[in-house]
């Protein structure tokens, strides 16, 4: 009751407080592509240091299979995820493999990267306290780590997006801070290059 009071509070200003699960509204707004590929621009902030670490490149999700995310500055290197590994790549060579049946954490962090990537949130709801707004094709969400485990890593994630995800601002437990903007999005099959579907 609490939440529809609310709801129609709000409502004669065009906005919707979601409370504490807004993922079937944002699900129905955004797309769901098989192929996904863009833009991205990270900061991140590590205690201890004045000035960010600012890198950007391409990424690119291919439903089924993972993301693959490509770092070209200031250092190239590349990264595939996907549900069962984290492959590191230096050009064509692999420089390590981090498996997720040995280490149930990896299975859990790329779990949650491939969701927020692939606009998936339906598996983060098991993973995470949530509280969102949206605000007719636009929406933002924070994530709350509830699991113990992933609690020791991430602290919160925040995200905004309307048909793809656009932002996403995450604190780990530790104190450092990511912030990724997502630009040049596109989809289909146009969207990825050869040398990137290669890479899958």
């Amino acid at each position: 009751m609490k939440r529809l009071w609310l709801a129609g509070l709000f409502g004669w200003l065009g906005f919707m407080s979601l409370g504490a699960a807004p993922v079937a509204k944002i699900q129905a707004i955004l797309a769901k592509p098989k192929i996904l590929c863009g833009r991205f621009e990270q900061s991140k902030q590590l205690v201890g240091l004045k000035r960010p670490v600012l890198s950007n490149g391409r990424f690119c999700v291919l439903a089924e299979k993972g993301v693959l995310w490509r770092t070209l500055a200031p250092f190239p290197n590349t990264v595939k995820l996907s549900r069962d590994e984290i492959v590191m790549m230096q050009g064509e060579r692999i420089t390590q493999r981090l498996d997720a049946k040995q280490e149930p954490t990896i299975r859990t962090i790329n779990s949650v990267l491939f969701a927020l990537l692939a606009g998936d949130f339906g598996p983060l709801e098991k993973l995470f306290d949530s509280d969102g707004t949206i605000q007719q094709n636009n929406w933002s969400v924070t994530l709350k780590a509830r699991e113990p485990g992933l609690a020791k890593v991430i602290d919160s994630i925040a995200i905004e997006g309307g048909v793809y995800v656009n932002k996403i601002a995450l604190q780990e437990a530790n104190g450092d801070r990511t912030q990724i903007v997502f630009t040049a999005i596109q989809s289909g099959a146009d969207a990825m290059s050869a040398d990137e579907a290669a890479l899958f």
